[in-house]
């Protein structure tokens, strides 16, 4: 890759640098380092930047390079409970209050079972603060589809976690995640 086409990158890339490393901090929890998942990540799109047609799409295709990393990260995981003990480690000492830590815990584990498009879009809006619109065209989907995607995936995230017996409703403990991210 020519100096003209890091450049390039660059200049699409620097925009929206803030919103994917909040994106990366929100999947990566306790799985892989932030940084290292952003870092892999940039490269990758780097490489592949040539190759994506509309530039205005980086952020979209960024996300996705970053899904399949923690993706393929988490299927090369041997023990799953190790990531729980390291996440509820992680949160206690960010919480200071392992009561709300159990409670964002669940709530990793309860994200984890929604569909990825569902998983993506729920932490766009919710921890990433992005709009509707904003994640249609990040998931290349219509608004309708977005609002859809976000909603049953509450609807889930509400089903799974009244099974678990805590008191956070699924609002205050997505409020509380995203606030321990940055």
């Amino acid at each position: 890759m020519n100096a003209n086409a890091h450049q390039e990158f660059l200049q699409h890339y620097q925009p929206i640098h803030e919103a994917f490393v909040r994106y990366c901090s929100s999947r990566a929890y306790a799985l892989i380092e932030t940084e290292d998942l952003v870092q892999e990540a940039v490269l990758a799109a780097l490489e592949g930047f040539d190759r994506l047609q509309d530039k205005r799409k980086l952020l979209g295709y960024m996300i996705g390079i970053a899904n399949n990393i923690v993706r393929n990260k988490m299927r090369r995981q041997k023990f799953r409970s190790e990531w729980d003990e390291r996440a509820l480690t992680k949160l206690e000492s960010q919480t200071q209050n392992p009561e709300v830590a159990l409670d964002i815990h669940f709530l990793l584990k309860a994200l984890q079972q929604l569909p990825e498009r569902q998983r993506e879009a729920v932490l766009l809006f919710e921890i990433n603060g992005f709009s509707m619109q904003e994640i249609s065209e990040i998931q290349e989907s219509s608004l309708s589809a977005t609002k859809t995607r976000v909603s049953r995936g509450r609807q889930q995230l509400r089903d799974i976690l009244t099974s678990d017996g805590r008191k956070l409703s699924v609002s205050e403990r997505l409020a509380i995640y995203a606030s321990i991210l940055f």
